[in-house]
């Protein structure tokens, strides 16, 4: 199956990171991390999902393990924030340029301050969006942090 490039895959390309391509099938509509885990065949803790938080009129990215829930007060204390609250769904895109299930720590309108949880750091490989729901890739934690100057922090329950 041909895979058309996403925005984030280009801009890795730009960067000579590598990285895998991996594809599933959607049309059954579970599109969450733990049936994208299922369906790509891969452990879910090397599976991660990004989410897009608030804090004021700041937005920060966060990037975790699927099967792990974001702790807004660890998330806060990562950006240097009072408080932390997730963006709502639907003004996912019009910040970011993703939608909710194809939403990449790479590539989005603008470069926010991004946080990776650092259970990432014991993985060789780790799987996140690729851009488009249906696409994932798979990359080196530390390559990805350098793509999205990101840091590693302490960020489930």
């Amino acid at each position: 199956m041909r895979v058309s490039k996403t925005n984030a895959m280009r801009i890795l390309d730009g960067k000579k990171v590598e990285y895998e391509i991996l594809t599933y099938d959607n049309e059954d509509g579970k599109i969450h991390g733990t049936a994208v885990a299922d369906k790509i065949g891969k452990q879910a803790d090397a599976v991660f999902k990004t989410l897009v938080s608030q804090s004021g009129p700041n937005l920060f990215v966060f990037v975790i393990p699927v099967g792990g829930e974001l702790d807004l007060k660890k998330a806060a204390k990562a950006a240097g924030a009072k408080k932390m609250e997730m963006l709502p769904v639907k003004e996912l895109q019009k910040w970011t340029g993703y939608i909710r299930g194809g939403c990449s720590p790479v590539g989005m309108k603008k470069l926010y301050p991004t946080f990776i949880d650092k259970s990432a750091l014991a993985l060789a490989t780790m799987i996140v969006s690729a851009g488009k729901i249906g696409t994932q890739i798979e990359v080196e934690p530390n390559k990805l942090a350098e793509t999205v100057d990101a840091k590693f922090v302490e960020l489930i329950k």
